[in-house]
């Protein structure tokens, strides 16, 4: 009969139904060669594409920001150049009598305007190195109540004129008891010729 560790019985099946089993066995062998020498290899290879498909969606992604960021600067730097041009062209004056016409008559108005007594100016030109502008460094010299300097002052700060206030000296007047002495030191900058 059969023993304890049921190869006999094994044996006897394998014998009568070797029909059915050979063919199974086959076939249970040619599954697994298939799957070792041509599904595994092909699960690999398209794991490796998801990879790369991976890999290079991220790298487009960080290409379209690069280039994003480099349309940017050239908009950015086409901007500025711009308006850099406009303000060369609308805002500063062309030449050294240009500017000296624009401050001139326009400082001598405000201080009129603001109730100031002119007293003096000074007009000298400064060579900037290196550079496309020259500078037109103004001294001037008012009388009056403070808050009419206060008004001066920010009238020229506001005025569409470019004028750079360098430095302002502040001292009592020795013949009015009420009156200030102010003496300003602007800038303006034009368009060097050469």
């Amino acid at each position: 009969m059969s023993s304890p560790h049921g190869t006999p019985l094994l044996r006897r099946v394998l014998a009568e139904h070797r029909r059915v089993v050979v063919p199974l066995l086959v076939l249970l062998v040619i599954n697994a060669l298939v799957y070792a020498l041509f599904v595994f290899p092909l699960a690999q290879r398209v794991a490796n594409v998801e990879q790369r498909n991976d890999a290079a969606g991220q790298a487009l992604t960080a290409a379209q920001a690069d280039f994003a960021q480099a349309n940017g600067t050239l908009t950015g730097k086409d901007r500025a150049s711009t308006e850099l041009a406009t303000f060369y062209k609308d805002v500063l004056p062309p030449d050294l009598s240009g500017a000296r016409r624009l401050t001139q008559l326009r400082l001598r108005q405000l201080a009129r305007q603001s109730d100031l007594m002119f007293d003096r100016d000074q007009y000298e030109e400064v060579e900037i190195r290196d550079s496309t502008l020259r500078r037109l460094r103004i001294r001037m010299v008012l009388t009056g109540a403070y808050e009419d300097m206060r008004t001066f002052i920010h009238q020229l700060e506001t005025s569409p004129e470019f004028v750079v206030i360098d430095n302002v000296e502040l001292g009592g007047g020795a013949d009015n008891a009420g009156a200030q002495v102010v003496t300003l030191e602007m800038s303006t900058y034009f368009r060097n010729a050469a």
